[in-house]
């Protein structure tokens, strides 16, 4: 029996060989995929977790393209009201132009990453897994060079963030107390064992086994209101893919309620089939900024009516009912082509930062006819629309003075504009795999049988 050949396409290089050699032994492109996000969780260190959330978009030929939402949800099933708005504040660093992040053990929502991944698996994985969750318990107790993209973050947030917790600040600082830097080597021994029990006795060890009573024993202790029951009533939710017909294409993206896949699908259908060769002409570069201002800034006023409503239930940090799914930009992606069955799965991480890198991506591909690479690396524009409306750009796009916002440049290949990751498959060309240069995106692809 010969290995199915799989494209790669991940965040680093330790990443994206553990899916290939997953396939090799045995595995499918779903198996290559979860072992490549585990090993991810371990080694992009604040940048994604094994107790996190996420989306997984599948389309299993023959099958309707799906989306398994394990996004995380508000946690407090059970907790008497005083129980709430403890044990969280929000900190505040110049990462990403400006960024406030919530901490402390009252800040931990109901993770459900880990569920998804888990039901992705079951439903379309072919290897053991077991053998799928392997290589990240290898990286975590062998170690692991840093990360650029980690080393980036952690000098913004290395104190602020993980400092206040002891073992966290263990792991993001040396002996003498100073953040480590990217290419340093990092080994997470508990980690490991955490993930060797996920690879013997399933993800549910996290919700309803060992895990999950060390996690809520932590957080009782600790002011956080994640409770047994939160992670015992805990499903991932399987939803109809939402689909964006276009230019031959037919996209499929995560739906509501997660708000990524709609301003994604929403700009791609004003965008209107531009570019139309090429890169961005001038009018059509405006076009782009009007587009991105005008779905941009709808989604926020929606979002900011949303959430002044939640503060008239409990207010404040914890105002959501426990729950209640939380919102997110995630918009993990696949695509066929109508002529020839090509398919391409892509995404990207990058806060509100994914729907208009994924757009810009995805149309620079199939309506400007660049090549996949060209179209990932090509310069990005994103309109900023909290607080002061900015249209934030990479110096080597000429941007300034469209849609008469103000503007703001930024290095070419800035880590702002997120990094996109994208596999592709057509029946002309076989398989390839691109990495972002924005982040250290790493690919692999497995040798032919």
């Amino acid at each position: 029996m010969t290995s199915p050949r799989v494209a790669v396409a991940a965040p680093n290089a330790a990443a994206a060989e553990a899916g290939v050699r997953v396939a090799a032994e045995g595995g499918n492109a779903v198996d290559a995929a979860i072992a490549a996000i585990m090993v991810t969780m371990v080694n992009e260190i604040g940048v994604v977790s094994p107790a996190s959330g996420g989306f997984v978009t599948l389309q299993v030929a023959g099958g309707e393209a799906v989306t398994i939402d394990g996004w995380v949800e508000m946690p407090g099933r059970g907790l008497p009201t005083d129980k709430f708005g403890r044990g969280v504040w929000d900190v505040t660093t110049e990462y990403g132009g400006g960024t406030t992040t919530s901490v402390g053990h009252g800040s931990v929502a109901t993770p459900g990453g880990m569920k998804a991944l888990d039901l992705a698996h079951q439903r379309s994985g072919k290897a053991p897994w077991r053998e799928v969750v392997r290589p990240a318990i290898e990286v975590a107790r062998e170690g692991f060079p840093l990360s650029r993209t980690s080393g980036y973050y952690l000098g913004y947030t290395h104190e602020i963030i993980f400092g206040w917790h002891q073992p966290s600040h263990g792991v993001v600082h040396d002996d003498d107390g100073v953040v480590i830097k990217a290419g340093t080597t990092v080994v997470i021994p508990e980690l490991a064992e955490a993930l060797e029990l996920i690879a013997e006795a399933g993800a549910e060890t996290l919700y309803t086994g060992e895990l999950a009573d060390l996690l809520v024993r932590d957080m009782a202790d600790n002011d956080g209101i994640l409770t047994a029951e939160d992670l015992a009533e805990y499903e991932a939710v399987v939803r109809p893919a939402l689909i964006v017909p276009q230019n031959g294409w037919h996209l499929a993206t995560n739906p509501p309620p997660a708000v990524g896949g709609v301003a994604m699908a929403a700009i791609l259908a004003l965008l209107d089939g531009v570019p139309k060769q090429g890169s961005w002409s001038p009018s059509e570069l405006e076009r782009l900024v009007e587009v991105e201002h005008a779905v941009l800034g709808r989604r926020l006023a929606e979002l900011d009516e949303e959430d002044l409503r939640r503060q008239l239930v409990h207010g404040g940090p914890h105002s959501l009912t426990p729950g209640t799914r939380l919102t997110s930009n995630m918009a993990p992606s696949v695509a066929r082509r109508d002529s020839d069955g090509a398919v391409l799965a892509i995404s990207s991480p990058g806060s509100d930062r994914i729907p208009t890198a994924l757009a810009q991506v995805y149309a620079l591909y199939t309506h400007g006819g660049l090549s996949l690479e060209e179209a990932v690396e090509h310069p990005r524009v994103h309109v900023r629309v909290r607080e002061d409306v900015v249209v934030d750009y990479e110096d080597d796009l000429p941007v300034s003075g469209s849609a008469h916002l103000p503007t703001r440049a930024m290095p070419p290949h800035s880590m702002y504009f997120g990094g996109v990751a994208a596999a592709f498959w057509d029946p002309a060309d076989g398989l390839l795999a691109v990495g972002d240069p924005r982040r250290t995106g790493a690919i692999a692809v497995s040798a032919s049988p």
